[in-house]
């Protein structure tokens, strides 16, 4: 993750045009202020904030070959953070700036044709009755204030306002001594993004045994990239308890393909590193194959694959050696990381009955409520968040336990995960 001048630049060039012309919209409701301390104090404080963020990404991106790469991740994820709170606001306040300014020249162009047609003096229009101006950038102020409390609100709260989903899934073929088989489904902790925040991952914990689970489910994305990020936390995520067990699988980021490395040894020493962590976590790791779930006698299939993802995604996942094991009519469970994998290899390809993903994290944004089921990242994954089904298949995207780059979720909180099967 290295940064170029290239890149550096135009960036910078963007954000002073969004803050002037910002300005240029602020400025006059400043000017409307009779203290001068007060006047002094914004006017202090939008430029103050704006050179901090400008300094902080010329800092960031010349100095990041001096940084650990783990480290990185973080202050990037701070840079954005810091970014979205005080730009996007911007954007939509500039919006209102730039109606003003057309409604001022089409003001003009009329008034000059006036007096070109009339040939006698008419008065111009020239913007110095603020009073519609100062309307509009109001009202630009207040709805940029919704941006910048859900902003505020999300990489503060927001990524830790963890919720439990819960779905019922009625199956014909369900061994009867597995009815009411309760899982729980977790996803995507990226752990180095929490920066230790231990106590607000311990309460998640406590909110998964809760459940009561007789299965527990991660499907993969343990790290960003480094098995360093998982150190000290053993002692909080093996509290998890499960009945029949805990069972996990690798995601896109486990491979430390993100990364750059001194050696394809080093690389494979990490890889290892994190499959054993799955163990000091109380995890069974399943790469690329199977294990019989008992109950009564009667059994189903868990089955586990690696990674697969379409381009430029990993595709270590081999369904057909993960299921050789398997017996035909056997009931079977899948836990596949990303979802695109579910049609391109299991959907009407396969008689697995229920798969469990993850990997969208929902884009750690969206709306869903009042029916309203919507996020950015459904452009990309039409199958991103939420049971799906076809035919007599099953799909189950999880929305993420963590986060990654952005360091907040807005609108789409992390997710629990509580499938009953019926």
């Amino acid at each position: 993750m290295r940064a170029s001048i290239f890149l550096l630049i135009p960036l910078l060039i963007f954000m002073l045009l969004v803050d002037f012309y910002t300005w240029r919209g602020i400025k006059p409701l400043i000017a409307r202020i009779r203290m001068n301390r007060i006047k002094l104090l914004l006017t202090t404080t939008f430029w103050g904030i704006s050179m901090l963020i400008f300094a902080s990404f010329v800092v960031f991106m010349l100095g990041i070959k001096h940084v650990k790469q783990s480290e990185a991740y973080l202050y990037a994820g701070y840079l954005m953070a810091g970014f979205a709170l005080f730009y996007f606001p911007k954007f939509v306040f500039i919006v209102f700036v730039l109606i003003k300014d057309i409604q001022l020249g089409i003001r003009k162009i009329i008034d000059w044709l006036k007096k070109s047609v009339n040939k006698k003096e008419t008065k111009v229009y020239t913007g110095r009755k603020m009073g519609r101006s100062e309307f509009l950038y109001q009202m630009g102020l207040a709805l940029a204030a919704i941006p910048f409390a859900s902003i505020l609100y999300g990489v503060t709260k927001g990524k830790f306002n963890f919720r439990v989903m819960r779905e019922k899934i009625r199956f014909e073929n369900l061994p009867v001594s597995f009815k009411g088989l309760r899982i729980v489904h977790i996803s995507d902790m990226h752990l180095g993004s929490f920066n230790r925040k231990f106590d607000q991952v311990a309460k998640a914990v406590e909110l998964i045994n809760e459940q009561e689970p007789d299965l527990i489910l991660f499907t993969g994305d343990l790290v960003n990239n480094f098995a360093e990020e998982t150190n000290d936390w053993a002692p909080v995520l093996s509290q998890m308890k499960a009945s029949l067990g805990k069972y996990s699988i690798l995601g896109n980021h486990d491979y430390g393909d993100y990364s750059e490395w001194e050696s394809p040894a080093e690389k494979a020493k990490n890889l290892e590193a994190i499959k054993g962590f799955h163990k000091k976590m109380g995890f069974r790791l399943l790469l690329n194959e199977s294990e019989n779930i008992r109950i009564n006698g009667e059994e189903i299939a868990l089955i586990g694959v690696e990674n697969w993802g379409k381009p430029p995604f990993p595709q270590h996942g081999d369904l057909k050696k993960a299921t050789a094991e398997t017996d035909a009519n056997q009931f079977k469970l899948l836990m596949s990381h990303d979802p695109s994998h579910w049609d391109a290899e299991v959907l009407d390809k396969t008689n697995i009955d229920l798969t469990f993903s993850g990997h969208t994290h929902g884009m750690q944004f969206g709306i869903e409520r009042a029916g309203i089921k919507w996020s950015p990242v459904q452009y990309k994954y039409p199958r991103w968040g939420g049971l799906y089904k076809e035919n007599k298949q099953y799909l189950y995207v999880n929305r993420g336990f963590g986060y990654i780059g952005f360091p907040g979720r807005i609108g789409m909180p992390p997710e629990i995960t509580v499938i009953e099967l019926i």
